[in-house]
Order: structure tokens, then C-alpha cells, then sequence
């Protein structure tokens, strides 16, 4: 009897933990362009992918590096940006013709509010037709920012009571040491008065 080898072995791409084929599988059976939003520590990209044989075609893209030369003087990493970006994408895919697009998140956890549905927010509000639920979208609030501005007014009260406080202590360092100087100057001048 002759035995069968158990184990195939799983693409490259999976191996390495890049490429989920099953989930990309369902996405090209849609066969409609993907929004594949991507995201790093300083940047969030999207770009609209069609499927070809000879490799995924790039049709437009963003990235929130392109913030910074419209004027963004913000960081590039977080919700408002992101939802920018999706703003940016979606008008570069109405030009270009593009009308509906469905989502390829990658191995990315499917996060209600997160990065990646602050991308898909934008680029529905710009025009585009993507298959995704309103409820997982961010808030209004965290889409405009007011959740970082709410941290930065709590930040600037506890660094400005910090402040308060290290000045207050180093003022009492000061006056009581200023207070032993002028001590010791009258006893030193006393004691000078009395020893002829």
C-alpha cells in the first residue's frame, strides 16, 4: 500500500501572513473594483484595484501623504485623515468613472469605528456605492475630531496644573531658602557687630 502525502503546503503569501486567498476569493467572484484601504503608523492608503490575469491593476489611489500638500498640517495617522483620504479617493474614482467599489480590508480586524471604516465613510460620502452597513461607521464626533480636541483641552489643564504646581514648589524652595539666607546674614552681621 502506498501512502499519500497529508500535508500541502500553503502559498508563499499565506505563509508569510500577507494574503488571505479565501476572503480575496469572495471579493473577486463580486467582480466589481475593491477598495483596498491600507494602513501604516504614520500613513492610511487606499487605492481602487481591478482584477486582471497578469496582476491586480492599480485605477486610482490615495494617500494621506497627499494631505500634507493640500495644506493638512495635521498627523496623517488618525480618523479625521483617514476620512479625508476616503473623500479623496472616492472624487479620484467618480473622474475616472468608477461608481461602486466593495471593500478589501486585508487581514485587518473588521473594527466597528476604526481607521478603515473612517476611509469607506468618505468615500461614500464622496459619491461612491460600497456595500457596507451605516452602523459600523465612526461618529460624527471622532469624524470631525472633537474626541482628540476633547484630550488635548484635558492635557492642557493637566499640564497647566503641573505647571502651577512645580512653580508653586519651586517658589517655596526659593523663599524658604532666601528667608535662612537673610537669617544667616543677621546673625553673621550680629556676631561680626560683637567681637571687636
Amino acid at each position: 500500500m502506498k501512502l499519500k502525502p497529508t500535508y500541502t503546503m500553503p502559498f508563499r503569501r499565506r505563509r508569510e501572513g500577507k494574503t488571505d486567498y479565501k476572503k480575496r476569493l469572495r471579493l473577486l467572484h463580486s467582480k466589481k473594483p475593491r477598495l483596498v484601504v491600507r494602513r501604516s503608523l504614520k500613513y492610511i492608503r487606499a487605492q481602487v484595484v481591478e482584477f486582471d490575469k497578469t496582476g491586480d491593476r492599480s485605477l486610482v489611489s490615495a494617500s494621506s501623504k497627499e494631505l500634507k500638500k493640500m495644506g493638512w498640517r495635521f498627523p496623517t495617522d488618525n480618523l479625521p485623515s483617514a476620512y479625508l483620504v476616503g473623500l479623496l479617493i472616492g472624487k479620484k474614482a467618480l473622474e475616472k468613472g468608477i461608481k461602486e467599489a466593495v471593500l478589501d480590508s486585508g487581514l485587518y480586524p473588521s473594527t466597528k469605528g476604526s481607521r478603515i471604516y473612517s476611509v469607506v465613510k468618505g468615500a461614500v460620502d464622496a459619491g461612491l456605492d460600497i456595500p457596507v452597513g451605516k452602523e459600523i461607521f465612526p461618529s460624527e464626533e471622532r469624524i470631525k475630531g472633537m474626541h482628540i480636541a476633547n484630550y488635548l483641552e484635558k492635557l492642557r489643564s493637566i499640564v497647566l496644573m503641573q505647571l502651577i504646581w512645580a512653580i508653586h514648589t519651586r517658589l517655596r524652595i526659593y523663599i524658604i531658602r532666601s528667608l535662612s539666607i537673610v537669617r544667616f546674614q543677621r546673625t553673621s552681621h550680629t556676631v561680626s557687630r560683637r567681637s571687636p
